[in-house]
C-alpha cells in the first residue's frame, strides 16, 4: 500500500484538481450558454437534473458507503478485507444501477414529455441509461481510492477523465449538434459517459496491480446496507425533491406576469449563477471529500482528540473562506457576469446569491463531517424535513413572487438543513462554538464591504477587500496569531518535504 500522506497535502492536491475541473466545467457552461442561449441552457439543466436522479437512485449510497467501509477496515488495520468490501459493493451497485437504467430507458419517452416538456430530450436520457452502471460502478472505485488515501492517483485519473470528457463532447457538439439543445444535451451526456468508462477501466487495472491478497470471506451484507441505505434514502431524496424542483419551477414562474421567460429565468439562475457562485467551493470540495474517510478512521481508532481538532479546525477554514468569497462575488458581481455571459440579469442574481455563500461553503463541511462520524440517518431526517419544507415554498411563493421567492426558499431551507446539522455535529462531538466567533467575523465582512464598495474600481476594491477583512478579524481576535504560525508550519513542512 502506497505511504499516507497527511491529510492538509492531501487537501492540497484535490483542491488543485478540483480548480481545474471546475474552471473547465464554467468555461463549456459559459460555452454552451453563448451557442445555445438561456432557454437552452434551462432545457439542459433539466435534462441534467433528470440524469442527476437516476445517477443518485443508481448510486444508492454506495460511493459513500464503499468509502467508509473501505477506511474502516484500514483504520484496523486488515487491508486484505477490502476485496470483500468492494466485491459487496460492486453487486449492490449493479442491482441498483441496473434496475434504474432499465426503468428510465424503458420511460424515457414519458419523462421527456410529462416531465421535461420536451421530446427532444429522449435520445439523452436513453444514451445517460445505457451507460448508468459504469457510472455507480466508478462512484465504488473513486470511494475506495479516496479511503485508501491514493489521491494522486486518483486525481490524475479525473483530470484525464474530464479531459477526455470534454475533447468528446465539443467535438460531437461542433460536427452533429449545431445550435439545437436537444442535441446538446446527448452531446454533454455522451461526452460524460466516455469519461466514467475511461475512469472505471483505469482505476480496476490500477487495483488489480495491488496484488493485496483478500483475507478470510467477511460477512459485509448488514454492514453496507446499513451504511448505504440511510444514504440512498437521503440522496435518492433530496435529489428527488431538487429535480422536482427543478422540473417544477418553469412551470409556476409562467403563472406570475411579470416572468417573460421562465425557462430563460431558471436557466439564468441555474446555468449561470449557481456554477459561478460555486466554483470557488471547489477548494472545500477536496478537505470534505478527505474528512469522511478521516473521521471515519478517527472513530474507528477512538482518537476523539484528532476528530476534536479535525472539526474545530475544519468549521473555522470554511467559515473565512466563505466570508471572503462571499465579499468577492458581491463586489464582481455584474462585471463578472457581464464579462462571461454578456447577461446583467446573471450579475444581479449572483449579487443576491452571494449573501447566502458563507452558509453554503460551511453546510458542505458540516455534512462531509456527519457523514464520516456515521450520522447518516440524521441526515435522511434533515433532507426530508427541508426538501418538504422547499417544494411547500416553492409551490406557494413562485406565482406570486417569482424568482424573488425562488431566492428566499433557497435561503430558508438551506439554512434550516445547516443549522440541524451543524448541532447534529455538536451534540456528537462535544465541541462548542462560541457565539462572538460568528457574530465578529459577520461583523467584518459587513464592515470590510460597505467601506470597500466607496471605491469606484472593481478590480481595486477585489484588492483592498481581503486586506481590510484580514485586518479586522485579526483585530477581533477571529484570525489570531498561532493560527499563522499554523499555517506557516504548513508551508515549512511541505517545502523541507518538497
Amino acid at each position: 500500500m502506497p505511504k499516507k500522506i497527511p491529510i492538509f497535502y492531501s487537501a492540497l492536491l484535490l483542491t488543485g484538481v478540483n480548480l481545474l475541473l471546475r474552471l473547465v466545467g464554467t468555461t463549456f457552461q459559459v460555452y454552451i450558454s453563448g451557442r445555445i442561449g438561456a432557454a437552452g441552457v434551462g432545457l439542459l439543466q433539466l435534462t441534467m437534473s433528470v440524469g442527476s436522479l437516476a445517477m443518485v437512485a443508481g448510486m444508492a449510497g454506495i460511493r459513500t458507503a464503499a468509502m467508509y467501509l473501505t477506511a474502516e477496515e484500514l483504520g484496523r488495520k486488515r487491508p486484505g478485507n477490502v476485496t470483500w468490501v468492494l466485491s459487496g459493493c460492486f453487486l449492490y451497485s449493479i442491482l441498483c444501477s441496473g434496475t434504474v437504467a432499465a426503468l428510465i430507458y424503458c420511460f424515457a419517452p414519458q419523462i421527456a414529455e410529462s416531465w421535461i416538456g420536451d421530446v427532444r430530450t429522449i435520445g439523452a436520457l436513453r444514451l445517460f441509461a445505457a451507460f448508468l452502471p459504469v457510472t455507480c460502478l466508478c462512484g465504488v472505485m473513486t470511494g475506495y481510492f479516496t479511503a485508501a488515501n491514493r489521491i494522486g492517483t486518483l486525481a490524475a485519473v479525473e483530470v484525464a477523465e474530464q479531459l477526455a470528457s470534454m475533447a468528446v463532447t465539443l467535438t460531437v457538439l461542433t460536427l452533429w449538434a449545431g445550435n439545437d439543445a436537444g442535441r446538446a444535451c446527448q452531446c454533454v451526456v455522451l461526452g460524460s459517459c466516455f469519461g466514467g468508462c475511461l475512469t472505471l477501466g483505469c482505476l480496476a487495472v490500477l487495483r488489480l496491480r495491488e496484488h493485496v491478497a483478500p483475507a478470510s470471506r467477511i460477512p459485509v451484507r448488514s454492514r453496507l446496507m446499513q451504511a448505504a441505505v440511510p444514504l440512498a434514502l437521503a440522496d435518492v431524496l433530496k435529489s428527488g425533491i431538487n429535480t422536482t424542483e427543478n422540473l417544477m419551477v418553469p412551470k409556476r414562474l409562467a403563472l406570475n406576469t411579470r416572468v417573460a421567460e421562465p425557462l430563460a429565468a431558471f436557466g439564468c439562475v441555474s446555468g449561470m449563477v449557481f456554477p459561478v457562485m460555486m466554483f470557488p467551493a471547489c477548494i472545500l470540495f477536496g478537505l470534505a471529500e478527505l474528512l469522511i474517510p478521516e473521521l471515519a478512521r478517527c472513530a474507528a481508532a477512538g482518537s476523539r482528540k484528532r476528530i476534536s481538532y479535525l472539526v474545530r479546525r475544519s468549521l473555522k477554514v470554511a467559515m473565512l473562506y466563505g466570508i471572503l468569497f462571499s465579499g468577492l462575488m458581491y463586489l464582481l458581481a455584474e462585471p463578472l457576469c457581464m464579462g462571461l455571459y454578456r447577461n446583467a440579469e446573471a450579475g444581479r442574481y449572483l449579487k443576491l446569491y452571494a449573501l447566502v455563500v458563507p452558509m453554503l461553503y460551511c453546510d458542505a463541511i458540516t455534512d462531509a463531517m456527519t457523514k464520516g462520524l456515521g450520522q447518516q440517518k440524521a441526515c435522511v431526517r434533515y433532507n426530508i424535513l427541508t426538501s418538504a419544507m422547499d417544494v411547500l415554498f416553492l409551490y406557494i411563493l413562485l406565482p406570486n413572487y417569482g424568482m424573488d421567492g425562488y431566492f428566499l426558499s433557497f435561503l430558508v431551507t438551506h439554512l434550516v438543513n445547516f443549522i440541524l446539522s451543524l448541532r447534529r455535529l455538536l451534540i456528537i462531538t462535544g465541541e462548542r462554538i462560541p457565539f462572538y466567533i460568528p457574530a465578529l467575523t459577520a461583523v467584518s465582512a459587513i464592515s470590510a464591504l460597505w467601506t470597500v464598495s466607496h471605491l469606484s474600481a472593481p478590480t481595486l476594491q477585489a484588492i483592498v477587500f481581503p486586506v481590510l477583512l484580514s485586518c479586522l478579524l485579526y483585530l477581533c481576535g477571529i484570525v489570531r496569531l498561532e493560527d499563522i504560525q499554523w499555517l506557516k508550519g504548513l508551508v515549512r513542512k511541505k517545502t523541507a518535504g518538497s
